[in-house]
């Protein structure tokens, strides 16, 4: 089996001396895994970041072994960020979420759009705010949508518009901004129990039936932002 596609890199772990297991999620074929001979070399590595945009060749022997990637960089999109610990803590844990939460060889144009996408929401002054909006999106594109707007009651304090979800077992304050979306959103505290609330529904709904761990590299940057 051989084929050449693009995509961005998810991750990548040591094989050996020389060489590294990487998973891409390419345009046309999803999350694909395999190894690049040499890819602990000056002249690779610098290149694979997680996040940046790879050309890809991959060949296989069959289709139940893993098989080994010849790359060269399309766009560095990660070296843009390396002096900003947040953006560079949201390309990780956002390529780490479309890690964990797709399966293998299955072709996903709306998410290798949304990985596009990020990059640009990364240039926006209100990047954080689109961010969260991201993530939800991504969770929706995965079949998990969190209607928001459904499932909270409104009311009136002092003279301010407050937003909560209420279930048999507890009551939740929702951000103004995740209902309100034209709203200018700059308050840190709420950005991040909009964070927390994106990350409450996660943790219920996919990965603990699924007995997955919360993302560290999620908790990393949230706690960047702090």
């Amino acid at each position: 089996m051989n084929w050449d596609d693009t995509g961005f890199l998810l991750s990548k772990n040591r094989y050996n001396e020389n060489s590294i297991i990487t998973e891409i999620f390419t345009k046309e074929r999803g999350k694909v895994s395999g190894i690049i001979f040499g890819g602990t070399s000056k002249k690779i590595k610098n290149y694979l970041q997680v996040g940046n945009l790879l050309y890809t060749n991959y060949n296989s022997k069959s289709v139940n072994r893993i098989g080994y990637f010849k790359i060269e960089i399309s766009k560095a999109f990660t070296p843009i960020y390396f002096d900003d610990p947040k953006k560079l803590n949201c390309i990780s844990s956002s390529m780490n979420l479309i890690k964990i939460l797709t399966a293998d060889s299955q072709r996903n144009e709306d998410i290798y759009k949304s990985i596009n996408d990020l990059y640009k929401i990364l240039e926006e002054p209100d990047w954080l705010k689109r961010y969260i909006f991201w993530e939800l999106n991504l969770l929706s594109i995965l079949g998990f949508n969190l209607d928001l707007k459904q499932m909270v009651n409104k009311k009136i304090l002092d003279n301010k518009t407050v937003y909560f979800a209420k279930s048999s077992t507890e009551r939740k304050l929702v951000p103004n901004f995740l209902i309100d979306k034209d709203e200018n959103q700059e308050n840190i505290k709420d950005l991040l129990n909009g964070l927390k609330l994106v990350g409450d529904f996660l943790d219920k709904t996919i990965l603990k039936p699924n007995n997955i761990n919360h993302p560290l590299t999620r908790e990393q940057f949230i706690n960047s932002l702090k």
